[in-house]
């Protein structure tokens, strides 16, 4: 890969997207350079939809219909009948479908459902979901600054608005109280929401050097370990509030996705290398662990219960495997092919799950790692780039479906699909 295009790829993976895990969304001077295409409408569109984001997502949408434009658009803004008619309309005439990554459908023995809830309020870009013990579901609203809950069996939801403005809501995980900690992207800090009176805690960086807390877990001792876009991981000690970051060893690193594995050591994937990191759960020094292909961009991360390192490495469409103990690579070509940038991944004992996002529409994809053989399905709402899931205790699957405003539960072996 060539260097431009890869720093490109890391660029839309710090500001994120709307709608296809390449597009860029800009703000301020610099997205008024795109310039719309005269039209019946485009002074309702350049009025509206640069409220949240830059033009250029529009112009590097991969385009749709009048309906799925419309569609997409009010997961974002509630518009009235006129201004939506023209909206669409606009949109439908000079953005019509183009050619885009396809999305390859495998059958196979396992059968799955989705119910999908769209968040209340409109935009916020749900970025990563947590399967909470009592069964809600809960999901980080970067674009609105809050945090979100959804009961699966009501539909009932509750969000919380943080109370720091713009934080960039990011990651979640739940401790063993109950209590909700979530990564401020924004404004460099750990956040623990009490879901019970509304309280948040604050736990700022200690260091004006990290910046971007990004994606956060807890270890068996209730340590919450979180990774950091400025080549860092952080360790947060609840019972004292003690707040540490250790650099990487390489520089201009990127790390990125985490986990923790049976012994309690947090291991992460580095967006910006070919690499891996294990860290020390004492001492907090990083090892590296390099993967054989140098244009390998590992995103996310999941472990089986022998501990094999499972990650998404997006940049070549391919999954991969590491396994500490032997030192062994293996990786297997994504399904929809080298284009189609595997995200969000979780496993269930020794079955892999994970999301196409960059195919039309967005894919759920099945591993077996016994028998070496994936399963595909397409998400109902298109997906528009799962940039996270997560299982569930009793096996199933909740996914944040960031560009269609959404979060969904993925039932296996149940019902037919349903969306809210």
């Amino acid at each position: 890969m060539r260097k431009g295009a890869l720093l490109a790829l890391v660029a839309a993976a710090v500001y994120g997207s709307v709608f296809s895990a390449r597009v860029v969304g800009q703000q301020g001077p610099q997205a008024q350079q795109v310039q719309l295409p005269d039209g019946a409408g485009k002074e309702v569109v350049q009025a509206n939809c640069t409220k949240c984001h830059g033009l250029n997502m529009i112009t590097n949408y991969w385009g749709d219909t009048r309906q799925g434009w419309e569609t997409l658009f009010s997961t974002m803004i509630a518009l009235p009948a006129d201004q939506k008619t023209a909206v669409s309309g606009y949109l439908a005439t000079h953005f019509p479908v183009k050619p885009a990554p396809e999305a390859k459908v495998i059958p196979g023995p396992v059968s799955v459902s989705f119910k999908e809830w769209l968040a209340p309020t409109l935009g916020q870009r749900p970025h990563d979901p947590l399967a909470a013990k009592d069964g809600s579901i809960w999901w980080t609203g970067q674009y609105a600054s809050r945090l979100g809950r959804v009961d699966p069996r009501t539909g009932a939801m509750k969000e919380f608005p943080l109370k720091t403005p713009d934080s960039g809501p990011h990651g979640l995980v739940e401790d063993r109280d109950g209590n909700i900690y979530f990564t401020g992207i924004s404004k460099q800090y750990v956040g623990k929401l009490n879901p019970k009176t509304g309280d948040i805690t604050e736990y700022p960086m200690p260091d004006p050097k990290a910046r971007g807390p990004h994606t956060p877990i807890i270890d068996q001792k209730g340590n919450v370990w979180f990774t950091l876009q400025s080549g860092m991981v952080g360790r947060i000690v609840p019972a004292s509030g003690e707040v540490k970051v250790m650099a990487s060893p390489t520089a201009n690193t990127y790390p990125y996705g985490i986990q923790i594995n049976s012994k309690g050591v947090p291991w992460y994937v580095d967006f910006r290398g070919n690499r891996l990191g294990s860290v020390d759960p004492v001492t907090m020094v990083i090892k590296e662990h390099a993967l054989p292909n140098a244009e390998s961009r590992p995103r996310r991360i999941a472990l089986t219960p022998d501990d094999k390192v499972w990650f998404t490495d997006y940049s070549r469409g391919y999954l991969g495997m590491y396994d500490p103990a032997t030192g062994q690579h293996k990786e297997w070509p994504s399904p929809s092919g080298r284009e189609s940038e595997p995200y969000g991944i979780a496993t269930v004992g020794n079955v892999i799950w994970y999301s196409e996002s960059n195919v039309r529409p967005n894919t759920l994809v099945r591993f077996d790692s016994q028998t070496e053989k994936f399963q595909t399905w397409i998400i109902p709402s298109g997906g528009h780039v799962v940039r996270n899931m997560m299982a569930t205790s009793n096996g199933n699957l909740v996914l944040a479906e960031s560009g269609v405003n959404k979060v969904a539960l993925v039932e296996v072996g149940r019902g037919n699909n349903r969306t809210n």
